[in-house]
């Protein structure tokens, strides 16, 4: 088999290479991920006690939007949330925190639309959340989306979010298939779920399974650390048993992370793997410069940063093959800046994606 090159505006890249390259990242980060390492840090100091709530009361619960009630359900003691409102219903568990580490609950959810009215299911576990439920990140579950025979809704079995700026909508729509998967889920039975949480990424792994059905790198809530909280919806019974959460050591990660700066930044997308400088500068919010490299030479750089958070926009060129006519492409860059590294979500708007890195150049 031939390996196919292709030259951008002077970078040479094999797509051949980079398809081994992408295929080899999420074996790289769960092996990481799974070290045991991860449970001390540098002092030998001893990760901080796990922290077991039965759910078979309502006493430690902070209820906003709706109701929790003590039930038995499908053979087991649990918590059951129910709203009449046309708003979700945020649970928060008094007494939990977690930064990095393992949270495990089962979960079950009841349909009680008519019958007729499309209503997949939506119930799911906050972390690293405020009491008052105004700030969290959460993975939750669509059951009947599973057993859908339309391969798109399927593929919205699982979904993270991170309120309240980046709901299931935009996250869909701007990061198509990244932060929602296919599961195998059935509504009404019990599913065990587990949340393993380290830095900035996390991975969703459901009954039992040794294989993440959902992985996100670069969570994208304000707070690194926070409590944990159940979460449900209209039109449905959410039912929640048996939580443990086992906290770690946290990684040694800071927010704020400043953007101004000279980067050298790798771009390894599904087309193949693009590089570039870029030269940043802040003032406030608001994040401009340069981007030379792939794409283009000195194209302006627009965005915006928040506790070192960034969001970066730029237009350049693209081209199929080297001899193509170029055409305009808007490249998307999205994540987190920690020291003098960064990373992250990138994309060129209809033609590549994938996770990109960035390093500091040091000042001259």
């Amino acid at each position: 088999m031939k390996t196919h090159r292709m030259v951008f505006f002077g970078t040479v890249f094999s797509r051949q290479l980079e398809s081994r390259f992408a295929l080899t990242l999420p074996l790289l980060f769960l092996l990481l991920a799974a070290c045991p390492c991860r449970s001390q840090n540098s002092s030998g100091v001893a990760p901080p006690a796990q922290q077991n709530f039965a759910l078979a009361d309502t006493a430690a619960l902070s209820v906003v939007g709706g109701k929790a009630e003590p039930v038995e359900y499908l053979g087991r003691k649990a918590v059951c949330l129910t709203t009449q409102a046309n708003s979700d219903i945020f649970a928060y568990v008094n007494g939990s925190s977690i930064q990095d580490g393992v949270i495990e609950v089962d979960i079950a959810v009841k349909i009680t639309t008519p019958p007729g009215v499309r209503m997949p299911g939506f119930t799911g576990l906050a972390f690293r959340a405020r009491p008052d439920g105004l700030q969290y990140d959460m993975f939750y579950l669509r059951p009947r989306n599973a057993q859908s025979d339309d391969q798109a809704m399927r593929n919205h079995s699982v979904q993270y979010v991170a309120k309240p700026d980046y709901d299931w909508y935009p996250l869909r729509r701007q990061w198509p298939s990244v932060y929602e998967s296919w599961a195998d889920l059935k509504p009404e039975t019990w599913t065990h779920v587990k949340i393993e949480i380290h830095g900035r990424a996390a991975l969703l792994y459901l009954n039992g399974s040794n294989s993440p059905s959902l992985v996100v790198n670069g969570l994208k809530g304000e707070d690194l650390q926070g409590g944990v909280a159940l979460w449900g919806y209209p039109g449905e019974e959410s039912y929640f048993s048996n939580l443990h959460i086992s906290p770690s050591n946290p990684l040694p990660i800071k927010n704020g992370g400043e953007a101004a700066g000279l980067w050298r930044a790798v771009f390894a997308s599904d087309y193949g793997r693009f590089e570039g400088i870029m030269n940043l500068h802040r003032d406030g919010k608001n994040v401009t410069g340069t981007w030379t490299g792939a794409f283009g030479k000195d194209l302006a750089i627009s965005g915006t940063w928040r506790d070192g958070y960034v969001e970066l926009t730029f237009t350049g060129e693209w081209r199929d093959s080297p001899k193509s006519t170029p055409v305009a492409a808007t490249a998307v860059l999205a994540g987190w800046i920690d020291g003098d590294s960064a990373s992250g979500r990138m994309k060129v708007e209809g033609r590549a994606d994938g996770p990109w890195n960035a390093t500091r150049e040091a000042a001259h």
